[in-house]
């Protein structure tokens, strides 16, 4: 049975027994709930600890420490703020193994890929600074028209208060602390709903920041499942923002629930690789597969089909079985080399099994894979993929490469655009004419060039159209999205300070 190992520095975040139960954070304080959940580990599918599910009280007052200390981060001047998220940064580097263990046992993930996020949460924290000095303002003098000639305004960033992020289960740490960090540092309180499935990680961030001296109320982190921690949560008026990560129907559900209250949505993706005549066809197969299995396929960020002309498709093909190789699956705790290890949940294998079966039955061809047991999906290839398979059109969010066979380049922009998606792409090819007319054709919030699309860090910002969701993310987009404009307007003309208009040259 895989068992969480934690420090004496984590005491506080569980009762012990046989199995661990996590608690949650609010109020400064880690609370015992009346009701639990049971955590099962994709490694083995076994019950791996138990979490705590918030009940409407708990939420009430999460809610309540949240709207009442928020005076305490946004009266704190912003080089504090930076200074508070440096030091957390360098508390956490020193827990990174215990963090990167949780993460392998909790999320399935292969070392390499729980390392990878760790380093880019790390990464996202040290960016800080540039997301602090995204908040400006801007000067208008008013005498460019003759209404406002004589006064002048400021344009200032605003906190909105109190925002609550929601985050899934593919990168349950990152994508957490790349809510509260920006939010934090434009002067909100906030409120994280980590992933029900994998949210210890997490869990454990939370205590290393209330040990670096966090203000109490600033911050609370809840779990729960169902309508209490989803519903209930997202319907609080005093909620100000709602920043969710997940799945485009929980996000059109989230949506409808916020009416005007602000959200940022990032939904799902259906992320498509042009591969064209003249590509670099061993790069475009490297990049594809890379971006195909990483993580299991799993990221919403991920290649879900890849299009690749009928001129190069049988050497592409090939190409791909050659990469394939790349890649070693099997469970990550028992083998440190492994680089892809299980999906999830047996649920999620068996929904990955059943688009590869809908693909094999309407003509595809099965070149590698097909096969799960539990929640270990085998990485798999498809070629010939017929339009009408379902796995053309849903995110498979699992290890599948899937290729289509198509004409020509207008051919394929015009099926990559058929998606209700539009999330991230990419297109392969050596031709800068061609290269920017497929990029600047797509109609999707991200396109890279000779590489699998990745988010990274969010260093360059991302976000998506149509069914993909709304708004960007990013080092001082988030920050956008986290804070409102006020327009403060002066009026010189009482000390005569003003520049008048005279309307001499009007025609």
């Amino acid at each position: 049975m895989v068992d969480i190992k934690l420090s004496d520095k984590f005491s506080d975040i569980y009762i012990p027994g046989e199995t661990k139960r996590f608690k949650i954070f609010i109020g400064g304080k880690w609370v015992e709930t009346k009701d639990k959940f049971d955590l099962i580990s994709p490694i083995d599918s076994r019950k791996m600890a138990e979490i705590s599910s918030a009940s409407k009280e708990d939420i009430d007052a999460a809610v309540k420490y949240a709207v009442e200390s928020k005076h305490k981060i946004r009266d704190m001047p912003a080089i504090d703020r930076i200074e508070l998220i440096n030091k957390f940064r360098l508390e956490l580097e020193k827990y990174k193994d215990e963090i990167v263990d949780v993460l392998m046992k909790e999320a399935g993930k292969a070392r390499r890929s729980a390392e990878g996020e760790f380093n880019a949460t790390i990464e996202r924290m040290r960016l800080g600074m540039e997301d602090s000095r995204k908040i400006t303002g801007e000067y208008i003098p008013g005498d460019w028209s003759s209404d406002t000639s004589q006064k002048v305004a400021l344009v200032l960033r605003e906190p909105l208060g109190v925002v609550l992020g929601i985050s899934p289960f593919n990168y349950p740490f990152y994508t957490s602390m790349a809510k509260v960090i920006p939010a934090l540092l434009s002067g909100n309180s906030v409120i994280i709903k980590p992933p029900s499935v994998d949210p210890i990680a997490f869990l454990m961030a939370a205590k290393v920041f209330q040990d670096v001296g966090a203000p109490d109320g600033i911050f609370q982190a809840v779990t729960g499942k169902g309508d209490v921690a989803g519903d209930y949560l997202t319907s609080n008026p005093n909620i100000n923002m709602i920043s969710f990560t997940g799945s485009t129907d929980v996000g059109k559900h989230i949506a409808g629930i916020a009416g005007l209250r602000k959200t940022h949505l990032e939904l799902g993706g259906k992320g498509t690789a042009i591969v064209l005549e003249d590509a670099d066809l061993d790069l475009a197969a490297r990049e594809c597969v890379k971006g195909s299995l990483e993580l299991a396929g799993q990221r919403c960020d991920a290649v879900s089909r890849i299009l690749a002309v009928d001129k190069i498709y049988d050497k592409f093909v090939e190409k791909l079985k050659q990469h394939l190789q790349d890649y070693k699956f099997g469970n990550p705790i028992e083998s440190p080399d492994v680089t892809m290890g299980p999906v999830i949940s047996k649920s999620a294998a068996k929904r990955i099994d059943d688009l590869v079966k809908d693909a094999v039955s309407k003509g595809a061809k099965l070149l590698a894979g097909g096969k799960y047991n539990d929640c270990y999906y085998e990485p798999t290839l498809l070629v010939d993929t017929p339009l009408n398979a379902k796995i053309v059109d849903e995110e498979t969010f699992g290890p599948v490469i899937t290729l289509i066979k198509v004409k020509d380049k207008a051919d394929a922009i015009n099926l990559a655009n058929q998606s209700r998606y539009g999330l991230d792409s990419s297109v392969f090819t050596n031709k800068f004419y061609d290269a920017w007319e497929v990029m600047k054709a797509l109609q999707v919030g991200n396109v890279t060039l000779n590489a699998a699309p990745s988010h990274g860090t969010a260093y360059f910002p991302f976000g998506g159209v149509k069914d993909s969701g709304s708004g960007k993310e990013g080092v001082g987009y988030s920050i956008d999205e986290m804070t409102y404009t006020k327009t403060i307007v002066f009026n010189l003309a009482p000390g005569n300070l003003g520049k008048r208009y005279t309307g001499q040259f009007k025609d």
